[in-house]
């Protein structure tokens, strides 16, 4: 097949297209960067204008769509545009085009209400109760997504829980940046239980969704290492890995989420440069247990992780202090 990668500047982009590849399909990336990616067609453009999107899908056989705004913080009307826009932009085009495969990757916060997840499966999306306008419009998203499989348009949702590996400049620089800073505590006793997912197994979830959609479509899957750790445990592991001093001060998680809250008030109305340092979804996300039960995304996408989390955590301590790791 010839594959549409969207989104693939991002770790999990590249890495979905580097999988693809190397299951003998070719790959065009399209993003508004160069994607870097060794052996795809690369094409620069917007999941929200029209053009761009017709003519990246020119003469492709299967979408996988990543291409998304992932922030704390920022306009609503951006999200909706960017999530819920261009996913409905591309998928119009995409039925135009004759496109029979799609796999839309989504995320689990689009069925969190804020309390603790202990090995559930999927469930439904749900935009009135998803935090923030990140899950929202993703919650908006994956609804359209699947809402539009057909015989004629095959659809699958997949949804990476707390993806990160050497690179990241999400999860893992945010860890980093505010451990170095002093700016990241326990939330409670750091004890509530989540799981996450390296890299290369997301990207080799994705990839294997692509190959069964036949099989698979119209249905949604949370994807995970399988291996939930205390959160405590799994930031001192990325510390550790990327060489700075892990959290070692505690606050109250009811007073993290009330202060979230009122961060995020103010952000609204007087938006800071960077990023908030505290939002209530992040509170919740540290101080609540959500881990997920594997059996039917293994089982319906023949497929196991390939790394353990304790060798994704080496990889990154290897790529973040080489000279280190060497000695």
């Amino acid at each position: 097949m010839k594959v549409l990668v969207t989104g693939a500047s991002g770790l999990l982009g590249r890495a979905v297209a580097s999988a693809v590849l190397s299951a003998g399909h070719s790959v065009r990336t399209f993003q508004r960067r160069p994607s870097g990616v060794p052996g795809a067609e690369d094409v620069r453009g917007s999941i929200t204008d029209s053009a761009d999107v017709t003519g990246a899908l020119s003469n492709i056989d299967a979408v996988v769509h990543l291409a998304a705004k992932v922030s704390l913080a920022g306009s609503a009307d951006d999200f909706a545009a960017v999530n819920v826009g261009g996913t409905r932009r591309l998928l119009d085009a995409a039925r135009g085009a004759g496109i029979d495969r799609f796999v839309y990757v989504s995320s689990p916060s689009v069925a969190h209400s804020g309390a603790s997840i202990v090995g559930e499966d999927a469930a439904p999306a749900d935009p009135a109760r998803a935090r923030g306008d990140y899950a929202r419009t993703k919650a908006e998203a994956e609804l359209l997504a699947l809402g539009a499989d057909s015989p004629a348009l095959r659809v699958v949702a997949v949804r990476p829980h707390l993806v990160w590996g050497p690179g990241d400049t999400q999860l893992v620089a945010r860890i980093v940046e505010r451990a170095r800073s002093g700016r990241l505590p326990l939330l409670g006793h750091g004890a509530a239980l989540i799981d996450s997912t390296y890299v290369d197994n997301a990207a080799s979830a994705i990839a294997a969704a692509l190959e069964r959609v036949d099989e698979v479509h119209g249905r949604s899957y949370v994807v995970t290492n399988g291996e939930p750790r205390p959160v405590a445990e799994l930031l001192t592991g990325i510390c550790v890995a990327a060489g700075v001093r892990p959290p070692a001060w505690r606050i109250p998680a009811t007073l993290a989420r009330a202060a979230g809250s009122a961060i995020e008030a103010a952000w609204r109305v007087r938006p800071g440069t960077d990023e908030p340092p505290m939002t209530r979804f992040l509170a919740e996300q540290l101080s609540t247990a959500h881990w997920f039960d594997q059996r039917r995304t293994r089982a319906d996408l023949q497929w196991t992780p390939a790394v353990t989390l304790d060798e994704g955590l080496r990889r990154l301590a290897a790529a973040s202090q080489p000279s280190i790791t060497a000695s």
